[in-house]
């Protein structure tokens, strides 16, 4: 007994001993790097505000101070700009909670104040709490004016949701930008251009109706009856939304008229796609203004039977301005056209009930091209050409398409190996002709990043001939 205490005993040392040895050879991690997302990022004379964001290599583990100075060149600051949070002696001081793997801060131009357009601001990362560090691109430089950037990697900002994210994202590849904007945020789209178009919510799946009658507090639920307003799977659906190729020549609510006895009452779900939150119908009647240059909206719940009314005017440097029936006035969703290239969000598409039988459908993830601006893309597979080599001989092969879906949802996968589809990649032609390469990097925790929060790479293959 003795001797088998003895050899038990020294089995034990020999494994203490050698678990603390593979303890003394543990792998330690990777510096947690703080950094910029880009190195220098454009705000044309369009661009009232910029969110500017310093990205850790992953999550902090305890509460961490990023202080960034800010050199302004050609500007001061309270007059021309100011920041959130404000600066303190042209320095910020940005506060990270534990778990968090990045911290933002916005730099807004003061309004009424002309810019040259060679006014600059200068970010430099001068310090950060350990035990993270100062990463590479520790120094980002403002622009006061459109640059045309070499490219970058940017993680969008789809926030809370995971497959439901609250918000959509849209990316201006030369200027390194993106605004995030939740996608409930609005109910209408009015068009900008010359046509008097107005479109449904197709973030949020809204659907409409049309009724016989052109006085809205005439309309009730009685208009209703025998009438369907919510999606299902049905291919006849299609006629309660938008054209989902984004046609503007084929909305529900058709094109408004000059003369108003022409324009009749519609009744509107504004939809629970993508987790939204279930709302009363709305019912409206949307005129021309006395001068024809804008639109009048009125509106109220389908109770109702006094109506509230909007004027929108058409600002000609977006595709759409927008209103909210929540606040009742315009609200600011997506940027100037020449401002943005793609817009990734969660929206109604279609999909296959059978061989033969489409119907309409809701996909998250998707992305579409402002196509409506002039851009374009095209998918290239890399058994053709990797996304490293490709370069701008190569785009003589490449036909452009100006299909808002061409990057769509094909980009992913969400069942049987769910993850971006490494076999491609895309390409991008803003609308200055400027063409990106565009790559997916991740998009759940399948391959290693996080719903909502995408992770995209672009490089600059060709500039723009001026």
């Amino acid at each position: 007994m003795k001797r088998l205490f003895n050899v038990w005993l020294v089995l034990s040392l020999i494994n203490t001993i050698f678990l603390l040895g593979c303890k003394d050879e543990e792998i330690a991690l990777p510096d947690n790097l703080a950094q910029f997302e880009s190195t220098e990022q454009g705000m044309d004379a369009t661009t009232t505000e910029a969110t500017i964001k310093v990205k850790f290599s992953r999550a902090v583990e305890v509460a961490t101070t990023v202080s960034v100075q800010l050199t302004p060149t050609g500007m001061t600051y309270g007059t021309e700009f100011t920041t959130t949070p404000a600066a303190a002696d042209n320095t910020l001081s940005l506060s990270v909670p534990a778990g968090s793997s990045e911290v933002s801060f916005k730099i807004s131009k003061a309004s009424g104040v002309f810019l040259s357009g060679a006014e600059t601001l200068k970010f430099k990362i001068s310090s950060v709490t350990t035990p993270a560090l100062v990463g590479t691109n520790a120094e980002l430089l403002v622009k006061f004016t459109a640059i045309v950037s070499e490219g970058t990697s940017l993680k969008l900002n789809g926030g809370t949701g995971g497959s439901s994210a609250i918000n959509s994202v849209f990316v201006d590849f030369s200027n390194n930008n993106q605004v995030s904007v939740a996608r409930a945020s609005w109910d209408l789209g009015f068009y900008a251009g010359s046509n008097f178009v107005v479109k449904l919510n197709h973030t949020t799946a809204s659907t409409a109706i049309v009724t016989t009658k052109s006085d809205i507090t005439q309309v009730n639920s009685a208009d209703t009856v025998g009438k369907n307003l919510t999606l299902g799977f049905d291919p006849s659906h299609f006629a309660l939304v938008d054209d989902i190729t984004g046609d503007i020549t084929k909305t529900v609510i058709a094109q408004v008229s000059a003369t108003d006895a022409d324009n009749k009452v519609y009744i509107i779900n504004r939809g629970t796609g993508g987790a939204t939150t279930k709302k009363d119908l709305i019912k409206v009647r949307i005129l021309r203004t006395t001068d024809g240059s804008g639109y009048t909206l009125q509106y109220a719940t389908l109770t109702e039977t006094t109506f509230k009314s909007v004027t929108i005017t058409k600002d000609a440097s977006y595709n759409f301005n927008y209103v909210s029936f929540e606040t009742g006035t315009p609200v600011s969703v997506e940027p100037a056209k020449e401002l943005w290239d793609i817009e990734w969000t969660g929206a109604l598409y279609k999909t296959n009930l059978s061989a033969t039988v489409e119907i309409p459908y809701y996909f998250s993830d998707q992305v579409f091209i402002n196509h409506l601006a002039g851009v374009q893309a095209a998918e290239v597979l890399t058994s053709t050409v990797s996304y490293e080599n490709f370069a701008e001989s190569n785009l003589s092969a490449i036909t452009f398409s100006s299909n808002r879906s061409t990057i769509g949802a094909n980009w992913r996968a969400t069942t049987g190996t769910v993850g971006v589809k490494t076999d491609r990649f895309y390409l991008v032609k803003d609308a200055a002709g400027n063409v990106y390469k565009l790559k997916f990097l991740n998009f759940t925790s399948a391959d290693g990043g996080e719903r909502g929060y995408p992770n995209i790479e672009y490089k600059l293959v060709k500039k723009a001939s001026n």
